[in-house]
């Protein structure tokens, strides 16, 4: 089982920190949330809660993830860097490969991307995209991404899509291993993007009877689209698993990676940053150095 932690809700200036403990702890990966901004009125409920509020205040910090990802990797060796999840619709898609691009290559290929597609109308009308368009643009984005950032460093692409379409044009420098795309969501759109096109798939918070559902209906669609033999990552977050035996059961029924948040498993301040550090080097004593 492989390891990672949610960055979410902390401090920029606690980040490179936070990413060194990680890298000497063992954990696999760390994970970065995408926030654009924070609108004053939403139109729409958040679909991660009982009563449709986010719980979280209009100043928390939200890092760009990229520019957060770039300052852990400098001061690392090891660790991996993630988006958990770019809202990559609201995005434009060659910019967005240019940048993937270079982070990949100056760390030494230690970055990977989720990609979800943002449920927020006020987030499109404010960035000049399209909501309704939002699931066939981001499929096309992700097919441009791959393309520039296919493993064989800078070589020629073209791409001609419904919504986004340019001719050959080379992007430089670019990764010698390709950058995993993980796809992001728990509906039947989500899933099987995330069969169809990904390397991975990135559960929301959730108990074990949802993972379970949903990572039976990932093998169904990766069978149907003849990908059942392709290496895919399977990223969860369990509400209702903590100990040893929780998560050798989720090894059970196909979870390759873990994200914890120490400092809640221990009851530890989550907005101290010595109480956060020393939760996190905790679990990796507990359970990491004994699994």
């Amino acid at each position: 089982m492989k390891w990672a932690l949610p960055a979410a809700m902390i401090e920029a200036g606690d980040l490179p920190e936070f990413a060194r403990v990680a890298d000497e702890c063992g954990y696999d990966a760390i994970a970065l949330p995408d926030s654009v901004f924070y609108p004053e009125t939403v139109s729409a409920d958040y679909p991660y809660s009982p009563d449709g509020k986010r719980m979280w205040a209009p100043e928390t910090p939200m890092p760009d993830p990229f520019i957060a990802m770039t300052a852990m990797a400098a001061v690392t060796q090891r660790v991996r860097f993630y988006t958990n999840v770019l809202k990559l619709p609201l995005r434009d898609p060659l910019l967005t490969a240019k940048q993937i691009a270079t982070m990949a290559v100056m760390s030494e290929n230690r970055v990977a991307v989720g990609v979800g597609l943002s449920w927020i109308p006020e987030e499109f009308e404010f960035t000049g995209t399209e909501m309704r368009t939002r699931g066939v643009r981001t499929d096309e984005a992700v097919a441009i991404i791959k393309a520039v950032c296919a493993g064989k460093g800078p070589q020629w692409v073209e791409f001609h899509g419904k919504h986004y379409e340019f001719d050959r044009l080379m992007i430089s420098p670019a990764p010698d291993r390709p950058v995993p795309i993980y796809g992001g969501g728990h509906s039947e759109a989500a899933l099987r993007r995330a069969a169809r096109l990904g390397d991975g798939w990135i559960s929301v918070n959730t108990d074990v009877a949802q993972l379970t559902s949903a990572i039976g209906r990932l093998a169904e669609l990766r069978s149907e689209f003849c990908r059942a033999d392709v290496p895919f990552e399977i990223d969860v977050s369990p509400t209702d698993v903590s100990d040893i035996g929780g998560y050798r059961r989720l090894a059970d029924i196909g979870v390759t990676r873990v994200r914890v948040a120490p400092w809640r498993m221990y009851g530890a301040d989550p907005f101290d940053s010595q109480a956060r550090l020393d939760a996190i080097r905790r679990f990796a004593d507990d359970v990491i150095g004994v699994q």
